[in-house]
């Protein structure tokens, strides 16, 4: 039997002056999880820049970065980490002049090398380098709280959202402040490795499940976890990792190891929701994420999200939500 080699996804991490080190560290470490969660992919990060050596926004200095590379193959996820104004070392500032000239360094280099053959990536504030950059103009996208006014002032021609998490536009996506930033890539690795590696990368960093991108104020990925029970986290894992299977009381209770009975109590004890109420959240949810990142009539997205017709999906759409599946479209 042959050995298939995984697919090689080169990710460019651009560091600027002043790198805010959780916007680096923690997209990265869901990269590094999902290395080891599947065989499929592998994410091939390297770490870029105008400076060699920069000192981050707790006074740690990140060393040996590479310079901006003359060529970024096709394929590639270029990732643009946000910064600070003020390190917590203030020793160690960077000199005005200096992140001037390394902010302007990055620019350029986006403009010259960023093509639709790559996935743009920002995180927090990292979103106003793409701005300035040109690669937002009549784009939907979002930054941290604090910056969008000042996006939207340098892209006026773009859709900037200030209550999302992360925003998703063609190959352009950009989250909002932060930890906001793991979400958003927890959604990438999705895409790339497949759900249930994007699940398995989530629990490990004790985020159980992913955020939706959509809806901030309300999560079911987040939903009816707040509890320790193993075997009920098992099933949550199961149902989130691929919503849309036919999934039937007894194959889900053979998973729990337990009776359909036992598990239905159990859950219902532990979530505070039946699992079919559950499923459907989930399920609603994705749909969406579907709605709002894709052209696909309803049939089309019943089929996607596990519901028999599209007539089912709106009827469990309305238990949740008191507009109708199409007002979650983006315009």
């Amino acid at each position: 039997m042959s050995i298939v080699e995984p697919k090689n996804i080169d990710v460019l991490v651009v560091v600027p002056a002043r790198a805010l080190l959780l916007d680096i560290a923690g997209p990265i470490e869901v990269l590094r999880k999902a290395n080891f969660e599947q065989d499929a992919v592998r994410f091939k990060v390297r770490y870029v820049g105008p400076l060699a050596n920069v000192t981050t926004s707790i006074g740690l200095t990140i060393s040996g970065i590479e310079p901006l590379p003359t060529r970024v193959p096709s394929g590639a996820i270029i990732v643009l980490a946000g910064d600070t104004t003020t390190l917590l070392d203030t020793s160690a500032a960077v000199h005005a002049e200096a992140q001037g000239q390394g902010d302007m360094g990055i620019i350029e280099w986006l403009r010259s090398h960023f093509t639709d053959t790559h996935k743009l990536v920002s995180i927090c504030s990292g979103a106003l380098l793409a701005a300035r950059a040109g690669l937002l103009d009549g784009h939907a996208c979002t930054t941290h709280f604090s910056s969008v006014d000042e996006l939207r002032e340098l892209v006026p021609t773009a859709r900037v959202f200030d209550n999302r998490l992360y925003v998703e536009d063609g190959n352009r996506y950009s989250s909002a402040g932060i930890t906001a930033g793991i979400d958003l890539m927890l959604h990438l690795v999705g895409q790339i490795a497949g759900p249930a590696c994007a699940v398995a990368v989530a629990r490990y960093l004790v985020v159980y499940l992913r955020r939706s991108g959509t809806d901030p104020q309300w999560s079911p990925w987040l939903d009816g976890r707040n509890h320790i029970h193993p075997a009920i986290h098992r099933i949550q894992d199961k149902l989130a990792a691929d919503p849309a299977q036919h999934w039937t009381l007894q194959a889900l209770a053979d998973i729990a190891a337990t009776s359909p009975r036992h598990l239905s109590r159990l859950f219902n004890e532990h979530t505070g929701m039946s699992i079919s109420e559950y499923l459907n959240g989930l399920r609603i949810a994705l749909a969406r994420e579907i709605l709002s990142n894709s052209r696909l009539d309803m049939e089309g997205v019943a089929d996607r999200t596990g519901f028999a017709s599209a007539r089912q999906l709106r009827r469990a759409w309305g238990r949740i939500h008191a507009a109708p599946p199409s007002s979650a479209r983006l315009p």
